[in-house]
């Protein structure tokens, strides 16, 4: 049995401002330990731009992916099936859907570093999830995968 492909997978990356801000923490942490020493000041140089590495790692990494008729959007994965038509959201459109037209029930992927979006109605009854929010930054090709997901699982 081969595994399913997918029709859309991208990895949102946080961006390399974010990365430099990491190596500077752990320049602050050396600095920090110069008092103690050159041992402590390699260590905390090291040590807090390995941290704050990881930091910046685990939370850029969110995955949006369609593959076995699901979106799988961070931890969340939802069957084609239980949802509506996805909207477009460009940056003006994102930003408000991130905000003041934001709904506390809906499941957001949302990094405020992805101007664009989509949002997708839940159109299962049971699920008092009310739409589904996925930054992206290919939109389009986000919304072209879950239809064709749509059209294969029908």
């Amino acid at each position: 049995m081969q595994p399913s492909t997918a029709l859309h997978d991208e990895r949102l990356t946080a961006p390399r401002s974010w990365w430099g801000i990491a190596v500077l923490l752990g320049l602050a942490c050396a600095l920090m330990l110069l008092p103690l020493g050159t041992l402590p000041l390699l260590a905390g140089l090291v040590g807090g731009t390995a941290l704050a590495g990881l930091a910046v790692s685990s939370y850029g990494s969110a995955r949006v992916r369609v593959v076995g008729g699901a979106l799988a959007a961070g931890d969340a994965r939802i069957p084609v099936t239980a949802l509506g038509e996805p909207e477009v959201l460009d940056a003006e459109e994102s930003r408000a859907w991130r905000t003041y037209k934001a709904d506390t029930r809906a499941f957001m992927l949302m990094r405020s570093y992805v101007p664009t979006a989509v949002r997708i109605e839940v159109t299962d009854r049971t699920d008092p999830t009310p739409y589904v929010y996925v930054s992206t930054r290919e939109p389009q090709a986000l919304v072209a995968a879950l239809l064709a997901a749509r059209t294969q699982a029908a």
